[in-house]
């Protein structure tokens, strides 16, 4: 009796709409390096904003070391303090608003959240500030955008004035993130404006623009969108998260 030999399997026809999983992803490497350098942006942002703290507490002690009447060591002395607090106001926002701060949990704290961004405000004496967040925490990724938001919205009070940062839940779960910026002169540049709402013809990121495009990209990621309107001296700026924000950023 003749055995038959066994049928050569037939290889299946690759579907050019699936990925191969053996070959590498030829765009993986660029969407890598696009990450780097949108996170050395971040910290080129972050290392502006602490050269003049910074740069003040190193004046101090050099004319504190020089200074021999009581009375100027006294004030470099004030000097050296308010260096200090402001560069720890601005590490503690920085942390919390480009960082993985708040702990290993999905939510950020409310008060954490308000301790950071009325530190980094209150070296600008002319600017009132109102915090208006019902909720006791806040998911991590709400919490960059509400950060980052106020940084911009009070950048804008070239002048002072009062800014208000809202947010809460609706029935749905949605998350609603509002803020108010009232002032005799505000300035936003068109080129934030865009790279927050997405609107316009795609810009290069810059490390001035580089906390508005985070916003825009943590929003869009949950499914949500950035709002802004502006007259009459006011400022709002409207953040939507449709569905619970999960901890993607």
């Amino acid at each position: 009796m003749s055995i038959a030999a066994p049928a050569t399997p037939v290889p299946a026809k690759p579907d050019p709409a699936k990925p191969d999983p053996a070959k590498p992803d030829p765009a993986a490497p660029a969407m890598a390096a696009g990450a780097v350098e949108f996170a050395s942006l971040l910290c080129s942002r972050l290392c502006h904003d602490l050269l003049s703290p910074v740069g003040a507490l190193n004046n101090g002690l050099e004319l504190l070391a020089d200074e021999r009447d009581p009375a100027m060591r006294e004030r470099c002395m004030e000097l050296l303090a308010e260096s200090a607090r402001a560069s720890a106001a601005k590490l503690k926002f920085f942390r919390l608003a480009f960082g993985a701060a708040g702990g290993f949990g999905d939510v950020v704290d409310s008060r954490e959240a308000r301790s950071a961004i009325e530190d980094l405000l209150a070296a600008n004496r002319r600017l009132a500030f109102g915090w208006l967040v019902e909720e006791d925490t806040l998911p991590k990724p709400a919490a960059k955008v509400l950060l980052n938001l106020g940084m911009i919205a009070g950048d804008a009070l070239v002048r002072g004035g009062r800014l208000d940062i809202g947010a809460e839940r609706g029935d749905t779960g949605a998350l609603e993130i509002v803020l108010q910026a009232r002032g005799a002169r505000l300035v936003l540049d068109p080129v934030l404006r865009d790279a927050l709402t997405g609107g316009g013809a795609a810009a290069e990121i810059t490390a001035r623009t580089a906390a508005a495009h985070l916003v825009h990209a943590v929003v869009t990621q949950a499914g949500g969108r950035v709002q802004i309107d502006m007259a009459d001296g006011t400022l709002l700026i409207g953040a939507a998260f449709p569905a619970p924000v999960a901890a993607a950023a």
